[in-house]
């Protein structure tokens, strides 16, 4: 029990420095700085949504508290934009919330206990595993992504290393069961699944059997599924991915979280949704008034326009053309394979350091030459020699730029 001056387990080893330790490094160096750590865009909002836009208009009530289940626009907006994309979601099965980061937390705070564990399918969004550690549960690290190509070791050859699922069946020199490696991470303090697919950091998308897979194993050790569905609108392939909660196992075991951030730009606005079976939500709400009561309601109407107009979905597909541009870039740049959603490229530092060199110290040489990069390890501890980059966090000229001088420094 921590008295004065002790402070709560639960908060150690959590830090705001997550994504900024080489930052400084690059602002120090006196060369351009290309913050390309930090998953965001360089666009605009769709200008409906914009607060331009709303500050044209007078709402009545616009300041006022918003529903703690959320703004009733919004939440028909949400209903209207499931039903179109995956499948009906009932009103009262939805939570709005401010952000996903909050939402995930909201839904940890209603599922786990402290001592209960959470299989990580790794490599992860970095946050997830402070927000479980936050609800003194524990989170089970399980990578299920390989490298498929030899390395070119201590070289500065192109290298042909790239990431692949290797779940449900897909071809792999290692013979990778996703099932049989889930029991293997099960214990009897398991108690939900999070997943994130599209995947950040890597880009894979789940297919059906790996989705079979991952359900089936859910619905035989009663277990919960955490589903982040923060990259599901930013797909390069056709046809769109099968959300991972829409298989009917899943439907009663799963909480979802969906937001605004990533599809539409509108990371500043802080707003995010959650939908599950009514007896969590119910739960969810309750924890909302607690926590943060309701989501900002002039976001909330911007939200909605987002989700109910012409102008969103146009701003989508401008989006997904210009992501997949400079998807293509990074990807030819760094010699891997274009991902095939996402703003990610998730890449091995292995054959691109020098004798005796550390993956840190070469991200920290990247960083002094003004790319900031963010360090695979706070994806996941099996992938400290890998490193993620951002490659929608800046217009296309100035990626452009960012990739020349990573290129000079990796292949010189």
């Amino acid at each position: 029990m921590p008295r004065y001056p002790r402070f709560s387990q639960a908060s150690d080893g959590l830090s705001a420095q997550v994504y900024t330790s080489l930052l400084g490094l690059a602002q120090a160096s006196g060369n351009e700085v290309f913050p390309l750590h930090v998953g965001d865009t360089h666009l605009e909002p769709p200008e409906s949504a914009s607060v331009t836009a709303l500050a044209e208009q007078r709402f009545v009530g616009l300041h006022r508290y918003a529903d703690v289940r959320g703004e009733p626009a919004l939440l028909d907006a949400i209903v209207g934009d499931l039903a179109r994309r995956a499948r009906p979601v009932a009103r009262e099965r939805i939570q709005v919330t401010p952000g996903g980061t909050s939402g995930l937390d909201l839904a940890c705070r209603a599922l786990l206990s402290p001592g209960d564990e959470v299989l990580l399918l790794a490599p992860y969004w970095p946050l997830i595993r402070g927000i479980i550690s936050a609800c003194g549960a524990h989170a089970v690290e399980v990578p299920v992504y390989t490298e498929l190509a030899p390395q070119h070791a201590h070289t500065h050859e192109p290298h042909a290393s790239f990431l692949r699922s290797c779940a449900g069946g897909r071809p792999s020199t290692s013979g990778f069961d996703l099932r049989s490696t889930l029991e293997q991470a099960l214990t009897p303090r398991t108690t939900a699944i999070y997943v994130n697919s599209p995947n950040n950091p890597t880009g894979v998308v789940l297919d059906e059997r790996e989705v079979e897979v991952l359900a089936r194993f859910a619905a035989e050790h009663d277990l919960w599924l955490l589903c982040d569905e923060a990259y599901e609108r930013l797909s390069y392939r056709e046809p769109a991915p099968v959300a991972v909660w829409a298989h009917p196992l899943l439907n009663e075991r799963s909480v979802v979280l969906h937001t605004l951030s990533k599809s539409y730009g509108l990371s500043g606005a802080r707003v995010g949704y959650l939908h599950g079976p009514e007896a969590a939500l119910t739960r969810i709400a309750g924890l909302s008034t607690f926590a943060t009561y309701c989501a900002a309601r002039p976001m909330q109407v911007a939200a909605a326009r987002a989700l109910a107009s012409e102008d969103g979905e146009r701003w989508v597909q401008v989006a997904r053309q210009q992501y997949e541009t400079a998807a293509q870039m990074t990807a030819q740049a760094l010699r891997v394979p274009t991902p095939e959603s996402g703003t990610f490229v998730f890449f091995d530092t292995t054959a691109l350091l020098l004798p005796g060199e550390q993956p840190h110290a070469l991200l920290e040489r990247i960083a002094r030459a003004g790319v900031v990069l963010t360090p695979g390890s706070v994806a996941g501890k099996a992938y400290a020699a890998w490193a993620r980059l951002c490659f929608t966090s800046v217009p296309l000229p100035t990626l452009s730029r960012a990739l020349a001088t990573l290129e000079s420094v990796l292949y010189a």
